[in-house]
């Protein structure tokens, strides 16, 4: 398929713009830059029962998790929840870069959703990010009915960088006996070397170039042995049997597409449910391009219904 028309506009003004790209600003720069390239396109924020920011207090290090309630909720009704790692190749994003997508994730899929603010690269080298997704997931796990959360019903969910840490913390929970009804990866980072034919095919033009990638990497790995290591490279696990079931969102013309279609087809055959939907003309990111892409706000409905799906599933038999 050809790429999207309205992708093809984005394409052209980050083509045009006159903002240097991110190896060339540094993290810091990158990051005040990224922030604001995304709100251009992307939807306006939805308006929730209550958005708070929760402190979490952790060895060595205070984070901030982010906690959006569509409706109201309590000990007594307990929610379903997902906890929610953001993109930004583990050194720029942020909560604040993916507030509007949580708010869509929370009121479609009527469930909490708990985003994290995790230490970045280059300042917090690996596997920093992943200690902090795996320590604030047991932290919701370990204060659901405080929080007015359903343990029974809580997952794991992220873009980019975030889908990685998403896998990661899937299998963290599986080897811990942590059940989870459902990883949403959205175009995960999933693979040790980026070799692929999506890789080589899409080098440059497509928003998420070859040089960006392994940029983010050197900011983020302390040397390539921790290419090999499945918290970076959730590809690299010995297996993936009972690891939660997974929703897999992709896009045609990103460089990331081939190592989403091998992990889902991994996880197939490990005896995982896993559903992998390839949106076609799309490019990485393009979930928070909704505010331009009519397609992106088709994804976010889909994904939406997915989350429905694991933590409502009465009424997804009863809308049968």
């Amino acid at each position: 398929m050809p790429l999207d028309a309205q992708v093809e506009k984005i394409l052209y003004g980050a083509h045009r713009s006159s903002t240097p790209p991110f190896p060339i600003l540094g993290a810091q720069l990158a990051r005040i830059a990224y922030q604001k390239a995304i709100v251009t396109v992307d939807v306006a924020p939805l308006p929730m029962h209550d958005v708070s920011d929760l402190t979490l207090e952790l060895p060595g290090r205070t984070l901030t998790v982010r906690q959006y309630a569509p409706r109201e909720h309590s000990w007594a009704e307990p929610m379903p929840a997902l906890m929610f790692f953001h993109g930004g190749g583990f050194t720029v994003g942020s909560i604040e870069t993916h507030d509007r997508l949580c708010r869509v994730l929370a009121r479609g899929g009527d469930c909490l959703v708990y985003s994290l603010d995790y230490r970045l690269a280059p300042e917090h080298k690996f596997p920093a990010a992943a200690d902090d997704a795996f320590d604030a997931l047991a932290w919701l796990d370990r204060e659901a009915l405080s929080l007015g959360v359903d343990p029974a019903r809580i997952a794991v969910g992220g873009d980019s960088a975030g889908g990685t840490l998403a896998a990661a913390c899937a299998l963290h929970a599986r080897d811990l006996g942590m059940p989870l009804v459902l990883q949403m990866l959205i175009y995960p980072g999933l693979c040790s070397w980026q070799d692929t034919e999506s890789h080589k095919r899409l080098t440059h033009g497509y928003l998420l170039d070859a040089d960006v990638i392994q940029w983010f990497f050197s900011q983020y790995l302390r040397s390539d042995a921790d290419r090999d290591d499945w918290r970076f490279a959730p590809l690299m696990a010995p297996s993936l049997a009972r690891v939660a079931p997974a929703w897999i969102a992709l896009a045609e013309f990103d460089p990331l597409l081939d190592e989403g279609l091998s992990y889902a087809e991994r996880l197939r055959s490990a005896g995982v449910p896993a559903t992998s939907v390839v949106y076609e003309g799309m490019i990485h990111a393009f979930f928070q391009h909704g505010g331009f892409v009519p397609k992106a706000r088709q994804a976010h409905a889909q994904a939406c219904a997915a989350l429905q799906s694991a933590f409502w599933p009465e009424r997804h038999q009863e809308g049968r």
